[in-house]
């Protein structure tokens, strides 16, 4: 079955089941994408590794083919129902986002987006995709980490996105990548100390207005999730659900020389742990999506990793450097 085919019947199974149901599973997602580059120039980026004349010989088919490989992730991951919400990280601007959502095999599933303009040197931004059926777009805006005032480079603004769901409940987002670990060196930890700070400012501002606001905080933090930049980011009282039973041989959403590590994260408030509400989530609704057309032998260190794009400046051909990670979250409608 193609791509194309196997997205059309998920959308329409979707549609039925979302209507005959008064409560189901609201999925949101978050994935790192690899250098999800156009083949343009960009004159005011350093782009110039992603262009087709280059070492890389990023064309056009190659473009085109990683768009419609992450639209089969998506589709994997919805599983019976598409992912309501899905941050991405490592898209270098409205473009991409725009062919990924309504030009890609993506395009029959109705996807609305919202993505940074960030003063990144290369170009990368953050984006989020949303179902407009399940989220009611309030309101958005850019929070920037002033890197350079404070003697870094750029980085990438975080994305605040507000939205209504259908229990009712108003539900803040925020997508975020933090800065690199740079070979874990004492400047790349402060400037990720940083961007921390900025992130509490916004989760902080939030709860000023809203005490018990419904708050999800997803992206790629470069850390783990006993990283000290999560205690600058966010109250004692945040959560990051625990996992469920963890896929065999996946040890975390990103492997470097043989070694897992879970750096993708989704972060909740209080009020989304709380099961008398109508719209929560509880421990153990955590999840990699590590399918396994998703991860390639890894030959040095043994088992598997996950199927790249590129391998330094060898095209592999495959999906991303990270899997997509995944909470599920239970809403009922506000007359039950």
């Amino acid at each position: 079955m193609t791509v194309w085919r196997y997205l059309g019947i998920l959308f329409g199974f979707c549609c039925v089941w979302s209507a005959s149901m008064a409560q189901k599973p609201f999925r949101v997602m978050f994935y790192n994408v690899e250098n999800l580059f156009d083949c343009r120039d960009d004159s005011l980026k350093d782009d110039d590794e992603f262009l087709p004349e280059t070492e890389k010989r990023w064309t056009h088919y190659r473009y085109w083919r990683k768009l419609n490989a992450l639209s089969k992730v998506v589709a994997a991951v919805g599983e019976e129902h598409l992912p309501d919400l899905i941050g991405l990280c490592e898209v270098e601007n409205d473009s991409v986002v725009f062919d990924l959502a309504c030009r890609s095999a993506m395009r029959t599933l109705g996807y609305r987006y919202v993505v940074t303009h960030s003063p990144d040197e290369r170009g990368i931004d953050v984006a989020l995709l949303y179902q407009p059926g399940c989220f009611r777009l309030l309101g958005t805006r850019e929070v920037v980490v002033p890197s350079l005032q404070k003697g870094f480079r750029p980085t990438r603004n975080l994305l605040y996105v507000k939205g209504r769901v259908l229990s009712g409940d108003t539900l803040h987002v925020v997508v975020c990548h933090f800065p690199s670990r740079l070979g874990k060196t004492l400047v790349a930890r402060r400037h990720r100390l940083l961007a921390a700070h900025v992130l509490r400012g916004v989760v902080d501002s939030v709860h000023a207005d809203s005490p018990k606001a419904r708050m999800i905080v997803m992206g790629d933090f470069n850390a783990g999730g006993k990283d000290e930049i999560f205690e600058e980011a966010f109250p004692a009282e945040y959560h990051e659900p625990a996992w469920e039973t963890k896929p065999e041989g996946i040890g975390g959403s990103y492997r470097y020389r043989g070694i897992w590590e879970t750096i993708d994260h989704i972060w909740v408030s209080p009020a989304l742990m709380d099961v008398r509400n109508r719209l929560h989530t509880s421990d153990g609704k955590f999840r990699v999506a590590a399918f396994p057309f998703m991860c390639e032998p890894d030959k040095t260190y043994g088992g598997v990793r996950p199927f790249r794009t590129y391998q330094g400046p060898l095209y592999k051909g495959g999906y991303s450097d990270h899997f997509p990670v995944t909470v599920d979250f239970i809403w009922r409608f506000p007359d039950e």
